[in-house]
């Protein structure tokens, strides 16, 4: 019985992702705020009744009141999590915020059939990050002088990635962070939050060449600093995002040109000097024929998206634990085995959803540093995204980075978080300038119907035929009375 139900389960979960996705882009073609609403709504449902069966279904496998306890803490905080940010933020992006709490839960589901305790403590960091994250917004909002300044931004950039190389541990070929009072910091996650502020406030106060020199100098550091501590694809995420904001900045295509002739010529000499790299260029090459050589992660990943096909094995019904490193750097491929490749591709499109929501509100945005945040947060978010699911498929070499707002993780969760509470206070600036827009041109429709009406009334006066009678008699009668008075006078 349990079997037939588990099976039943993986095809409602597809079909409920895939409505879900469906509405994600559906969304941007309505117009009436009520049916903008319902389609939210509808999001909501779906979301809760996926994240309930999935629970349903590791609840009857495993027969543990543990699993039990912890679902309704999440959806305790899923539900939490939209209600607060719908009252302290009445015009918060809802699309947003569903998508952040839908991927959310994709991760709390996964991760709680891969590891009860990981799943248990990543509940706990995801708590703690939302409460945190519901300050951003209005500091976003309220503090008018975030760009300026960008001293100060490149400052604790360099310094937090600076004390990596100092103090810090090293982990799968790369020193990512350090531990403090038992928990484990990666600076890295968070500096990618800090550099975006320090290139959008430079670019805007100013975008010449000499200035644009020191600014790429610097962020060359943020780079070289990442590749000595082999923090490559944190290093490759800054690079990317850098180009693009600075394309978007200048648009000088000779700038994209000679940094990507810079990238290039890095990764050749990166090969060439660190082992861990040729090593991963090997297994992205062959990953069978290094199957004794580190290519055993990638081997059982790209074993495990087969093995799952379209539809999934069913939850508890793969082995997504014989992957190393399944609930960080390869959850994606865990999703694909036992959930699916439709359920896999959806998860894709609504990390895809976010990302246009990104572009959308940073070219409706009219400040330049805003713009260039909304932009940089955008591309560094769908990037590592890339990144992770080409990582786990084979499409580029594996660079160990996690998938945002699934894969287990502290410190990219709590940064992950970050950048969506940014989003989301500049998407109420968004709506904040919409608004002062539109009362300036009401005022100045006013005015103009004001003047209108003045100057029309001032002609109906002029020209009324009764007032002209009035007048030519009026100035008849004294014309007469002075022609009287001169007579009487001779």
């Amino acid at each position: 019985m349990v079997n037939i139900i588990v099976q039943l389960s993986k095809y409602l979960m597809i079909l409920m992702i895939t409505v879900y996705t469906y509405l994600c882009f559906s969304i941007f073609g309505y117009y009436d705020p009520d049916k903008k609403k319902r389609c939210l709504r509808k999001q909501n449902v779906l979301m809760f009744v996926m994240h309930l069966t999935a629970f349903l279904v590791m609840y009857l496998e495993k027969k543990d009141t543990k699993i039990l306890a912890l679902y309704l803490m999440q959806v305790t905080l899923l539900g939490g999590t939209i209600l607060l940010y719908s009252f302290i933020y009445p015009k918060v992006s809802r699309l947003v915020v569903n998508n952040m709490c839908m991927l959310l839960s994709i991760g709390f589901i996964m991760i709680t059939r891969l590891n009860y305790d990981k799943a248990a403590k990543q509940y706990l960091i995801a708590a703690a990050g939302i409460v945190l994250c519901l300050v951003i917004p209005i500091i976003i909002r309220k503090v008018r002088f975030l760009s300026e300044w960008r001293i100060l931004y490149g400052i604790i950039g360099i310094v937090s990635l600076a004390v990596v190389v100092v103090v810090g541990k090293v982990s799968y070929g790369a020193m990512l962070g350090f531990t403090v009072a038992g928990i484990n910091i990666q600076p890295s996650e968070l500096v990618k939050i800090v550099f975006v502020f320090f290139v959008a406030s430079s670019f805007k106060r100013s975008t010449e060449f000499k200035d644009i020199v020191v600014t790429t100098a610097v962020a060359a550091f943020h780079v070289l600093i990442l590749v000595a501590s082999k923090d490559l694809g944190a290093a490759l995420i800054i690079f990317v995002v850098y180009l693009v904001m600075l394309y978007v900045a200048t648009h000088q295509p000779l700038y994209i040109l000679a940094g990507l002739g810079a990238g290039s010529a890095g990764a050749v000499v990166a090969y060439h000097l660190f082992t861990h790299v040729k090593t991963r260029v090997n297994v992205w090459r062959d990953p069978f024929g290094t199957y004794d050589k580190g290519g055993y992660q990638v081997a059982q990943s790209l074993f495990a998206i087969g093995t799952g096909g379209w539809f999934g094995a069913g939850l508890y019904q793969g082995q997504p634990d014989t992957i190393p490193v399944s609930a960080e750097d390869f959850i994606f491929s865990a999703i694909s085995e036992e959930m699916g490749l439709i359920y896999a591709m959806c998860l894709i499109l609504i990390c895809v959803s976010c990302y246009v929501m990104f572009l959308n509100i940073a070219m409706q945005l009219h400040n330049l540093f805003y713009k260039m945040v909304a932009l940089g947060l955008g591309t560094c978010y769908i990037f590592q995204v890339f990144l992770t699911i080409g990582g786990a498929t084979k499409f580029i070499p594996s660079t160990g980075v996690t998938l945002p707002l699934v894969s287990y993780g502290g410190s990219s969760l709590i940064s992950t978080l970050i950048m969506f509470a940014i989003i989301q206070g500049l998407y109420i600036l968004r709506e904040d300038e919409e608004e002062d827009i539109e009362r300036r041109k009401k005022e100045r429709l006013r005015a103009k119907r004001s003047r209108q009406e003045s100057a029309a009334g001032y002609r109906e006066a002029e020209y009324d035929p009764q007032r002209a009678k009035r007048s030519q008699k009026a100035r008849k009668e004294a014309a007469q009375g002075k022609a009287r008075k001169k007579q009487r006078v001779r």
